[in-house]
Parts: C-alpha cells; sequence; structure tokens
C-alpha cells in the first residue's frame, strides 16, 4: 500500500515536472507580436493587417501590388518583402469570398440570355409572328438576370479607397518607440 502511494505521488512529481518543462518551452520559444495596421471607416475599425495575411494594394504612383505581407515594421508594410511606407498606400481591394461571385454572375447572365433564346425558340416552333414572342415580362425577366449577372460579376471586389471616408492607421507595439 505504501509503495502504491509512493508511486502515486512520483508520477505526479513528475507530471508537474514536465509540464512545467512545456510550458517553459512554449513561452521562451514563442514570438512577441508585432506591428499591424488598422483600416478604419469614419474612425471605426474595418479590417486588421497584420504579418501573414494576404492584401492587394494600389499605391500613390498608381502601382498595384498583391501578395502576402512578410513583415509590419518601422511604419512600413513589406509585401513579399517589398517595403511600402503605409502612407504610400491609396486604395485596399478586398476579394469578397463566400459566394461565388464570378460564376453565379455568369450564370444569372446566361439565364436571362436563355430566357430570350427560349422566348424566340417557342414562338418559332408554334409559328408565331416574330413581333408577338417576346411579353412584358419575358423581357423584365431576362432584363433583371443579365442586368442581376453583371452586377453580381462586379461585386466581386471590394475597394477601400485611402481617403475622406477610409484610413489607415499605423499601431506599434514596442513599448520604447516614441
Amino acid at each position: 500500500m505504501i509503495a502504491f502511494a509512493v508511486s502515486k505521488f512520483i508520477n505526479i512529481f513528475l507530471m508537474k515536472i514536465i509540464f512545467t518543462f512545456c510550458f517553459l518551452t512554449i513561452a521562451v520559444h514563442s514570438f512577441a507580436q508585432h506591428d499591424f495596421i488598422v483600416l478604419e471607416k469614419n474612425g471605426s475599425n474595418v479590417r486588421t493587417y497584420s504579418e501573414g495575411i494576404e492584401i492587394n494594394v494600389e499605391t500613390i504612383y498608381r502601382q498595384w501590388f498583391e501578395g502576402v505581407i512578410t513583415a509590419v515594421r518601422h511604419d512600413s508594410v513589406f509585401i513579399n518583402g517589398f517595403p511600402f511606407h503605409y502612407k504610400e498606400i491609396a486604395t485596399i481591394k478586398r476579394d469578397r469570398n463566400k459566394l461565388n461571385y464570378e460564376v453565379d454572375g455568369t450564370l444569372l447572365m446566361a439565364a436571362g440570355v436563355g430566357v430570350v433564346v427560349l422566348g424566340a425558340v417557342n414562338g418559332w416552333y408554334r409559328g408565331d409572328n416574330a413581333g408577338t414572342w417576346y411579353s412584358g415580362t419575358s423581357y423584365i425577366t431576362a432584363g433583371a438576370f443579365i442586368i442581376g449577372g453583371y452586377l453580381l460579376k462586379n461585386a466581386r471586389y471590394k475597394y477601400y479607397h485611402l481617403g475622406k471616408k477610409y484610413k489607415l492607421t499605423y499601431l506599434s507595439l514596442d513599448p520604447n518607440k516614441k
């Protein structure tokens, strides 16, 4: 009985030592927080960009750059290792990927064209005059599908033009920086 109690005590003691060792190893190897930039709309946070996030930007020199933010430090954003001062960014383009805008828009436009073609084929098959192939509802339906598909395809990207409405703020987490 005493041997079992001693064995249990040793096992608990060893588990505490192993847990403490693992905790200290993780703490030593963990990295400090990095600086980041915040996209704000009228003073409220829209999106936060830090190291490792994909970004697509247009500079004030009208050049587009797309890539992963490799570092954010000293008021600069490094996109694929290429540095920019955060004030050189004029526009941020964000890809909306919750819906498949491109395919859904194309399908809507194809459905609109299909309504027009179906009306023509049915009118031709029945032998109707060409002026009676379409009704007002088929024009409205086809037009709504085509315009809706076009608008959906163009809504794939969201553009944040920096200026009056949107602005970038650089937040430094370095306590020694003034």
